[in-house]
């Protein structure tokens, strides 16, 4: 399958540069993907397209400030950190600049308290970083780091908060599970009280979120592994709602990979309270085990979130879908709108 399938064109004053005021204030496109159908409307009429028996699935990872900015100890030359995954106590999975001048022992500085040491070199850019310091890590990071923000944004973030879902709790992503920004703590009472049920499980969002595709081939594509966890609590939620008929429906796309990588491990529909690391890579022909709708943002040309969504609503339909929110002028990527992929015919089955 050839990766151009999956392009598009997207002016590039449809990529939002900051979020809205109000979280839930975005517009949403819905995609029925029994019959194609496309409708627009404001976020929060999601509510009336939710069914009492339904189960939201959440990812409640919280960001942390991750994009670091040094200098080479010897040399006084910039360098940009992006950490990315905590391998052990001291020892980060980092994206640095220039990479090419971060070799094996060299050290940056990131002032007087914060210092890191290169110990491998890995590809394109990655390297492993073990800091030296004194007093608590996650201190001196909310100190220092800076949200790290997806390169296509220029404008400055004026609160962190803004990057965070509200739901954010379990500290470890380089990015923000960016289909949950949309949601308020007020629509998440209102769809609770309509008797849809909330799950919460965790994706750290890792380097897959910042490295484009390099093959042309879809299927030669290898995803970088992320690390997840599902609670007991979440996992009797989920098979409950699957026994009962009720629909799983995913929050975003690192929610939806969480939940395939569990009915993978579990070999179907039912699944045990479970972590450890995926590199699930969901693209056409891909059949989905748990999640039945999906409520995501507008995604990158060529990216794999598009193939995710593609193998969920069928590609011909979401290359529409995407072509007609180009001509509506909806907003995309991370501070952008949304998008709500279901089929009209589950509850008829």
């Amino acid at each position: 399958m050839d990766v151009n399938q999956f392009d598009f064109y997207l002016p590039e004053e449809l990529i939002a540069q900051t979020p809205l005021k109000d979280r839930a204030a975005s517009r949403l496109l819905t995609l029925d993907r029994a019959t194609g159908k496309v409708e627009h409307h404001q976020f929060t009429e999601l509510i009336h397209y939710l069914e009492p028996g339904d189960l939201i699935v959440l990812n409640d990872t919280r960001v942390i400030p991750a994009r670091l900015y040094g200098v080479k100890a010897d040399t006084g030359a910039k360098v940009e950190v992006l950490l990315l995954k905590q391998e052990e106590d001291d020892v980060w999975e980092a994206l640095v600049k220039p990479a090419r001048k971060l070799k094996v022992g060299t050290v940056i500085s990131f002032g007087d308290e914060l210092k890191a040491v290169v110990t491998e070199e890995q590809d394109m850019g990655g390297r492993l970083l073990r800091f030296e310091y004194e007093g608590i890590f996650q201190e001196i990071l909310d100190r220092l780091g800076e949200m790290p923000l997806p390169p296509y944004i220029k404008e400055q973030l004026e609160d962190r908060e803004r990057y965070q879902t509200v739901y954010a709790k379990h500290e470890g992503s380089a990015a923000a599970p960016t289909a949950g920004l949309h949601f308020t703590e007020e629509l998440l009472s209102d769809i609770e009280k309509k008797g849809v049920r909330i799950a919460p499980i965790t994706l750290h969002v890792g380097l897959g979120t910042f490295r484009p595709m390099s093959v042309d081939k879809v299927e030669e594509h290898v995803m970088h592994a992320e690390y997840f966890e599902i609670s007991e609590e979440s996992a009797v939620l989920i098979n409950e709602t699957k026994r009962q008929g009720g629909r799983i429906i995913a929050i975003g796309t690192t929610s939806s990979r969480t939940l395939e990588s569990a009915a993978g491990k579990f070999g179907g529909s039912e699944i045990q309270a479970c972590s450890g690391w995926t590199d699930i890579f969901i693209f056409p022909g891909y059949e989905f085990k748990l999640v039945d709708a999906l409520i995501t943002n507008f995604h990158l040309p060529k990216s794999t979130l598009v193939m995710l969504v593609s193998a969920l609503a069928g590609r011909d339909n979401i290359m529409k879908a995407y072509e007609e929110a180009v001509r509506e002028k909806y907003r995309f990527f991370s501070f952008g709108d949304a998008m709500f992929i279901y089929d009209s015919t589950f509850y008829s089955k």
